[in-house]
């Protein structure tokens, strides 16, 4: 089959000069997603503080940005395929950057929520153009399975990093700071991207179709946004009302794409079990994670009392787990097979997460850190053989539009598990009983309650603190029994839809 943009003979393909350096410059444009992605969980309890949103408005503030990059990912990575995956990566690095300053001068809830969605916005370029031009920068499977575990590892230490200079960056600045570490890391993807990288796309990409661009936008908001708010608030008209639009607009977007002669993904792919069973993996295992980290953040500060810096410092396990699979991830699953490593890794997410079912206020950190260390080796073993899997079931030519499905089935297990998860724990949280004279703001959420304890007398404050920290923690345990039956049941259907699944060992000729 015809490749996109690749050397005269097989030799050259196989040993692009400055592959690995170009590698690199990608990296940063994954660290740039992913920091942004963890960092605001340690800047929540001063958002609240400071913005003083609803407890609504904070899960809008959390997930929107996931809401957007899941409607926006097939469509961005099917125009990086039409008009250039390095072009498209350069342009939302810029728009990156330049939206990150929007989001740390926010002044109310809701322009920090449409801040968020612009970054979003911005973001949707980014990720299907790095693992797309990795996809055509790597012809030898052994080493792109290589690339692809760097990539995972970046995404993992970026979700490590966040964390990390957040909580530096909040004891001596004030919340907008954590958006601003985004424009160094943009300023020198951009200069040294534009020398490195190299430019491919789809020599007959077919028309972008914006009709099928606004369906699948339409149908991922409505879809999570209906699910998000049944979670919280169960099945109002309005919320049915947007549930039904959004399953209407997915269908016309299937509809759309089968009958296009170059749709903006070809729907075929999904008859590939491997295939599928590869995207489902992806979906469910940032679904049973996500909710769960948004959460442990707000838990190590608020109820253990812990400063943003040693919260970060706290979660880095989970990070190093994951950096250490991703190298070694491909290795594994050509030893053993595709599906023992994915299946294997979804286990033992699941199992880490029942054990944080018996979390209270007071729980030592070597289990939160075993748990969290587990979690990350599973996770990083999983999330980078089903990436190699997809990225491996294209020609070079849809590597954008097959990137987009990955990374839309991460984005938006992500936004579904801040949605459903973090519906759990602030619907169980609501309940707490309070003192008397208790402000209907502490019910909002657990960072409410800390600032409404500081106006009370002493002993009321107290007795507030401990009802609304113990709910939390009740809250925090059910969503992660929840998450560890979604991922001891993503592990059970892996083990099946992976059968036979096998990563490629011959190298790539044009």
């Amino acid at each position: 089959m015809n490749r996109t943009l690749q050397p005269a003979h097989p030799a050259e393909a196989v040993k692009r000069p400055g592959r690995w350096l170009a590698l690199s410059v990608l990296v940063l444009a994954v660290l740039l997603v992913a920091v942004d992605a963890t960092v605001l969980g340690l800047a929540t309890p001063y958002i609240s503080e400071d913005l003083a949103p609803s407890g609504t408005q904070l899960l809008w503030i959390g997930d929107v940005y996931s809401f957007v990059i899941a409607g926006l990912l097939v469509s961005m990575g099917s125009l990086g395929d039409r008009v250039g995956r390095k072009r498209i990566l350069l342009v939302g690095a810029t728009a990156f950057g330049a939206v990150s300053v929007l989001n740390a001068y926010a002044h109310t809830p809701e322009v920090l929520i449409v801040a968020r969605a612009l970054l979003g916005v911005a973001g949707a370029t980014l990720m299907p153009a790095t693992l797309a031009l990795i996809r055509n920068l790597f012809h030898d499977p052994r080493e792109r399975s290589l690339a692809v575990g760097i990539w995972g590892a970046a995404a993992s230490a970026g979700a490590a990093v966040g964390p990390v200079v957040g909580g530096f960056l909040l004891e001596h600045f004030w919340w907008g700071s954590v958006f601003l570490i985004n424009l160094p890391v943009m300023a020198v993807l951009v200069v040294v991207g534009v020398r490195l990288l190299p430019e491919s796309r789809n020599p007959d990409p077919g028309p972008w179709d914006l009709p099928s661009v606004v369906l699948s936008l339409v149908g991922m908001v409505g879809v999570v946004y209906a699910v998000k708010e049944a979670a919280a608030h169960g099945f109002a008209p309005a919320t049915l009302a947007a549930g039904l639009l959004g399953a209407a607009a997915l269908y016309g977007f299937v509809r759309r794409q089968l009958g296009m002669p170059v749709p903006l993904i070809d729907m075929r792919l999904f008859r590939n079990r491997g295939f599928s069973g590869a995207v489902l993996a992806d979906l469910l295992t940032i679904l049973g994670l996500s909710g769960l980290v948004f959460f442990l953040s707000q838990y190590l500060q608020l109820v253990q009392g812990r400063r943003p810096f040693e919260a970060g410092l706290a979660e880095l396990p989970a990070a190093v787990g994951a950096v250490a699979a991703g190298l070694i991830a491909g290795r594994a699953a050509r030893r053993f097979s595709v599906r023992a490593v994915v299946s294997g890794g979804l286990a033992a997410v699941g199992l880490a997460l029942a054990a944080l079912t018996v979390v209270g206020q007071h729980t030592g950190y070597p289990l939160i850190g075993a748990a969290l260390l587990v979690v990350g080796l599973g996770a990083g073993f999983a999330f980078t053989v089903t990436a190699d899997v997809i990225l491996s079931s294209v020609p070079g030519e849809q590597a954008g539009a097959a990137s987009a499905v990955s990374e839309t089935a991460y984005e938006l297990g992500a936004a579904l598990g801040i949605a459903v998860l973090g519906s759990i724990v602030t619907g169980v949280y609501r309940d707490f009983t309070g003192p008397a004279g208790t402000p209907a703001a502490a019910h909002e959420s657990l960072g409410g309650a800390v600032e409404a304890a500081a106006g009370l007398p002493a002993p009321a404050a107290g007795a507030l603190l401990d009802s609304a920290r113990q709910a939390f923690v009740d809250g925090l345990a059910l969503a992660a029994g929840v998450g560890a039956a979604v991922l001891l049941a993503a592990a059970a259907a892996s083990w099946y839809l992976l059968r036979g699944q096998r990563l490629e060992d011959g190298v790539e000729h044009p």
